[in-house]
């Protein structure tokens, strides 16, 4: 009794070996495109984020155009320590102004983001509204050009939607944006 009767015809059988068969081409699948992805650098994480080497970027003004939200999660920062605050920024005003007004025409920032505070004679504190920042790096190609650097792009993580593939990396000509670990979400140029 307690026999086990094996029957070559059984559809019983015949289905639980194919959906074994499944079940193991299925999870090869996985397997691979896990494996294709971590050779690419790629990863679905979500402990890590895409980030800018400010020592890598040229200000090129793809953060600005290529990323997929509409006004990018590339903002300008400002490394407090490192600024002169000086009265003439190369970051604040275009080069050549006859005039230090704050006229539009006067100012290297198209969206009017940096704003400035007298402190004392001669020098000002300059504050970036990343809500008007559309990160275009002309502040930071003025700075860099005119200044100590203290102006430098970043992506803002609360803001960036964290694709898996981010499209403005893909484009930048420096190859500035990578995929980092949380813990190196931030390059900052003042620490």
């Amino acid at each position: 009794m307690g026999e086990k009767i094996e029957n070559k015809n059984n559809p019983i059988a015949r289905r639980k070996f194919l959906r074994l068969c499944g079940s193991v081409v299925a999870g090869g699948s996985i397997l691979a495109i896990t494996g294709a992805l971590a050779k690419k650098g790629l990863t679905t994480d979500a402990t890590h984020f895409w980030q800018i080497d400010p020592a890598k970027c040229t200000q090129c003004g793809r953060c600005e155009t290529d990323c997929v939200l509409p006004l990018s999660a590339v903002k300008c920062i400002h490394a407090n320590r490192v600024c002169g605050y000086c009265d003439l920024c190369g970051g604040y005003y275009r080069s050549n102004v006859k005039d230090l007004n704050t006229a539009a025409e006067n100012m290297m920032c198209p969206t009017g983001a940096i704003t400035r505070q007298f402190v004392e004679d001669p020098y000002f504190e300059y504050t970036i509204n990343e809500d008007l920042c559309n990160g275009c790096g002309k502040c930071v190609k003025g700075c860099s050009s005119f200044g100590n650097g203290s102006l430098y792009l970043q992506v803002k993580q609360e803001v960036c939607k964290n694709c898996n593939e981010c499209q403005i990396a893909k484009v930048c000509p420096a190859d500035a944006i990578t995929r980092v670990p949380y813990a190196m979400a931030y390059k900052l140029k003042d620490e």
